[in-house]
């Protein structure tokens, strides 16, 4: 844009509108690019997606959810070879985060000694209660069974084989109910809003 400041990235007016979801999102994702990619590919990030302060100012409560889709969508844009695995690892990212300061110590020790099919039971319920940060506006439905069922309506931040969300769950069950859980991603078109639906698989089930 003539007469721009060209280290200036203006946000973008259309976000700050949707509904509310968790901030490690968009922490994980910047530290992710930060990491694999370097300073200057994760700020060229935030600046397509119009939110460059995010960057050195990551968010420390509930955020709008057009905020981490705008960045997830900027990832798929400009790193497409990359997309995927840069998305898998600011979702274990998020899981690790999860697990360390958001389940209680003591529930993440009782749950070592639980059979793993009630500690399943434990973490399904714990997401149901928490969805709100993960799916901020899209519906979320939980089904234990084999496998269990974690399914969302609308979801505001589908990308291809939804790829964070699947490794947030995987990385979560996987140390903290069964090492070797396989999550699959399954997204279904009818005649309402679309649906992600992931199918949790313990080891052996």
């Amino acid at each position: 844009m003539d007469g721009a400041n060209p280290g200036f990235c203006p946000l973008d007016p259309q976000i700050g509108q949707g509904g509310k979801i968790g901030p490690n999102s968009v922490i994980q994702l910047g530290e992710t690019v930060t990491a694999r990619l370097g300073s200057d590919a994760a700020r060229a990030l935030y600046c397509d997606a119009g939110v460059p302060d995010l960057l050195n100012q990551p968010p420390e409560a509930m955020i709008d959810e057009r905020v981490p889709a705008a960045l997830f969508a900027s990832l798929w844009d400009m790193f497409p070879q990359n997309a995927a695995p840069l998305a898998e690892e600011a979702g274990r990212r998020t899981a690790d985060y999860i697990i360390a300061w958001r389940i209680p110590p003591v529930a993440r020790i009782l749950m070592r000694f639980f059979p793993r099919g009630l500690a399943a039971r434990f973490l399904l319920k714990a997401i149901r209660q928490h969805a709100w940060t993960f799916a901020g506006s899209g519906k979320c439905d939980i089904k234990p069974g084999r496998p269990h069922l974690i399914s969302i309506r609308d979801n505001p931040l589908t990308m291809p084989d939804c790829a964070w969300h699947s490794a947030v769950l995987a990385r979560l069950f996987d140390r903290l109910v069964a090492k070797g859980t396989r999550v699959r991603h399954v997204k279904e078109f009818g005649a309402s809003d679309p649906v992600c639906r992931f199918e949790i698989a313990l080891p052996g089930a």
